[in-house]
């Protein structure tokens, strides 16, 4: 190989190398500086096929698009002094990459200041709100605050558009959980001993009300059983009286017969002996008019 050709042949390398550097490519996503000895000489985004001078300037691509920071979780008070543990995530987009590199020079510096940026101003907006608030449907107008607070911080700063911050998860602490649930459990004890109790007071009252309006029933029954038992004595001995009145030998009659089928009605009652004697006179004479088993 002759020493034209190898001459050729670096040359041609050299130019490639140099025609590489000196053309970059810009995407749409992509927002580019163009910087000369650590300075900022050009913003490119447009896209495309660009160029630049070789080893001399240099590339630093910021995306367009909407990024998210998972902030790390962290333990934060509310106002009535119960620990909460808080994980935020927070949206943004660079608007302003000049400014952007200027404030920040790299995404992974700014995306660490944000975070602390999220969580002070987080740590601060719930030292002034109690815990059941972050619970209900408030919690939107907290955040909504929080964003505000933190837009304000950092928009003009960094040259960054804030989209949005948001809670992902709010949770208690361990230790305050296991607090939470045994007060939780002691509270609805509670509430089942004065619930219980109140049932048992409610039901000795219902108790005492039954007894009472069974007594009070059960003595007008009786009341009005006997009532009606004495007219129904009057009436039958007015009967009586009128019968006695009408044929009072029919009447002595029928009386005595009653009183033999009471005393032997049953069948187990066996009478053994002579029909004599007042009990028995009607066997022997029709009239009664003489006892025992003779006729006249």
């Amino acid at each position: 190989m002759t020493r034209t050709r190898i001459a050729l042949i670096a040359f041609l390398v050299i130019i490639g190398v140099l025609g590489y550097s000196a053309v970059y490519t810009v995407h749409e996503r992509d927002q580019v500086l163009v910087l000369q000895f650590g300075k900022v000489v050009r913003q490119d985004s447009n896209p495309g096929l660009h160029f630049k001078l070789p080893f001399i300037q240099n590339i630093r691509y910021f995306d367009r698009r909407v990024l998210d920071l998972d902030v790390a979780p962290a333990e934060m008070p509310t106002t009535d002094q119960k620990q909460t543990v808080v994980d935020t995530i927070a949206r943004y987009r660079i608007k302003n990459p000049l400014k952007f590199f200027q404030a920040a020079r790299a995404v992974e510096v700014f995306e660490q200041q944000l975070g602390d940026i999220v969580s002070s101003t987080t740590r601060a907006v719930f030292a002034r709100v109690p815990l059941a608030e972050l619970l209900t449907a408030k919690r939107a107008d907290i955040m909504r605050d929080i964003a505000d607070r933190v837009s304000a911080a950092v928009e003009d700063r960094y040259g960054v558009d804030l989209i949005d911050v948001r809670v992902k998860r709010l949770d208690l602490p361990p230790q305050n959980s296991e607090r939470i649930l045994q007060r939780m459990e002691s509270q609805r004890r509670q509430e089942a001993t004065g619930i219980r109790a109140n049932g048992e007071r409610e039901s000795a009252r219902i108790r005492a009300d039954a007894d009472r309006d069974s007594r009070i029933t059960v003595a007008k029954a009786e009341r009005r059983s006997q009532e009606l038992r004495g007219e129904g004595e009057g009436r039958a001995q007015e009967i009586y009286n009128k019968a006695y009145g009408r044929d009072g030998g029919f009447f002595e009659f029928w009386i005595s017969m009653n009183a033999l089928r009471d005393s032997l009605g049953a069948e187990n009652t066996r009478y053994i002996g002579p029909a004599a004697g007042e009990f028995f006179k009607f066997f022997a004479d029709m009239d009664g008019k003489k006892a025992g088993g003779e006729k006249k």
